[in-house]
Formats: C-alpha cells, sequence, structure tokens
C-alpha cells in the first residue's frame, strides 16, 4: 500500500523528466442543491481546482442550475437517465448495458440530453457519464451519431471509438460495499498505479488521471482525504488540473 510520500516521489520524478503530470476531477449523481454539493464546491473553490459534475437528469430538479450558475470552473456532464440498474440479477449494476435494445437506450439518453442542455445551457458539455461506469460496446460505438463527443468512466481508456473522446476516472475514493471511504492507503495506490503506468508507458500517457468523487455519498473521512489530497497536487510543481471541457476538448 502507498504512502502520501510516495506519491510525492512519483511526482517529483515527473518533474525530474521534465513531464507534466495532468489530472482532472469528476464528481457523480448531482441532483439537487444540497449541503454536501456546497461543501464540494467550497472545497474546489479553496484549491482551485475544475470540476466536472456528472448530473442525473430524470432526477434535477431546478435549485441544481440556480446553485451552480455563479459557480466558475464547474462542468455539466450527463449521468445516463435515471441512474438505474436493469442488469440480471447476480451481475454487476448496469443502466446502459448489454441487455437492453440499443435503440431504446439511445431514446432515453435523448431524454436526458434535452433535460441537461434546458437546466445548463452552455454549462453542460455533449459528454455521457454511463452510470455504475458500464456501457454496452454497441451503444457506446452509437454515441457520436447521437450527438455526444465524450465518454467517460471508470479504469485506463484502451481502444479508441471514432469520433469519441475517452476521459476515464481512475481513483474512485468510496467503497461501494461499505459505502464509506475506500481508504488512505487503497486511494493513494491506486493514483500512484495509474501516474506510474503513465510515466512507463504500460497504459495512454495522455489521459489525466482521474479523481472520482460522490458528494452525497461521502462520510467525514472521505471530505477530508479529499481535502487533503487537492492540496497536495496543487502545491506540487509537476501537476496541472484540466477542466473537462478542456480534457474532452470543448474548451
Amino acid at each position: 500500500m502507498s504512502t502520501w510520500q510516495d506519491l510525492l516521489h512519483e511526482l517529483d520524478e515527473w518533474k525530474r523528466r521534465g513531464r507534466t503530470a495532468t489530472f482532472w476531477w469528476r464528481d457523480d449523481d448531482a441532483i439537487t442543491a444540497t449541503p454536501a454539493l456546497d461543501r464540494l464546491l467550497a472545497l474546489r473553490r479553496h484549491h482551485d481546482v475544475p470540476v466536472g459534475l456528472a448530473v442525473i437528469p430524470a432526477r434535477a430538479d431546478t435549485t441544481l442550475p440556480d446553485r451552480l450558475a455563479a459557480e466558475p470552473d464547474v462542468v455539466i456532464l450527463q449521468h445516463g437517465w435515471a441512474h438505474a440498474n436493469y442488469a440480471p440479477v447476480g451481475m454487476p449494476k448496469a443502466e446502459f448495458g448489454p441487455d437492453r435494445s440499443v435503440p431504446f437506450m439511445l431514446g432515453e439518453l435523448a431524454r436526458g440530453r434535452l433535460i441537461i442542455g434546458r437546466l445548463f445551457g452552455p454549462k453542460a458539455i455533449e459528454v455521457l457519464v454511463p452510470p455504475h461506469n458500464r456501457i454496452a460496446p454497441d451503444l457506446a460505438a452509437a454515441l457520436p451519431q447521437a450527438g455526444y463527443s465524450g465518454l467517460s468512466t471508470y479504469g485506463p481508456r484502451k481502444r479508441p471509438i471514432a469520433g469519441l473522446a475517452l476521459i476515464n476516472t481512475h481513483v474512485d475514493i468510496m467503497n461501494w460495499t461499505t459505502r464509506s471511504f475506500a481508504g488512505e492507503q487503497i486511494c493513494l495506490t491506486l493514483m500512484l498505479n495509474h501516474l506510474q503506468a503513465r510515466r512507463r508507458g504500460d497504459v495512454d500517457a495522455a489521459e489525466p488521471t482521474g479523481l472520482l468523487s460522490h458528494h452525497l455519498a461521502h462520510d467525514e473521512v472521505a471530505w477530508r482525504f479529499l481535502d487533503a489530497l487537492l492540496a497536495a497536487l496543487r502545491a506540487h510543481a509537476a501537476v496541472r488540473f484540466v477542466g473537462a471541457a478542456e480534457a474532452f476538448g470543448s474548451a
């Protein structure tokens, strides 16, 4: 398991080689204005780090765009349709998995895309974040024709999809079995592993290392870790945070 010192040593190595370690931050499951969202936005402002906020269209209300209207460096991503689970019993959760027809799923996404556009206007970009970070390959391939320019799931990106920018996350700070903080050492290890793999060329080095948070699910330990991690990264000369619009080519 990794320590803070291990992470700093890795970033020092990036600096020594004259390279910049790019990062981006995605927060999922936004639906309404809450104290937890206020806390997330306060962290964003304190550390001056842009965030991509994945909003669930079917559940979003008007308090959310009202709350975000004056917030800079917050970009809206579409978080599926209703964050439902249609996977068969015993299979990994998925709202847009291989068990439903592609035309039907595209219809749901189109409804969600209209809602996101109406609520957030130019603050939103045409990027899909499928709930549970899973999407059927046939549906992913059809996204460009449906008007999407980007897709974000979890783990190092692999084969490209024509017409679609793939920018994933790699460090989920939550343990979804316990619905609590995943643990400092686990999160640092995930981050260190992706940075080392990028530096060695084992994964796509151009993909920013993605931090994934879920403001509505955080316990106090998760909040404290997120604060400490953002502070440590922002303080290092080798680190640059990339906004979602820039990452997906919409800047």
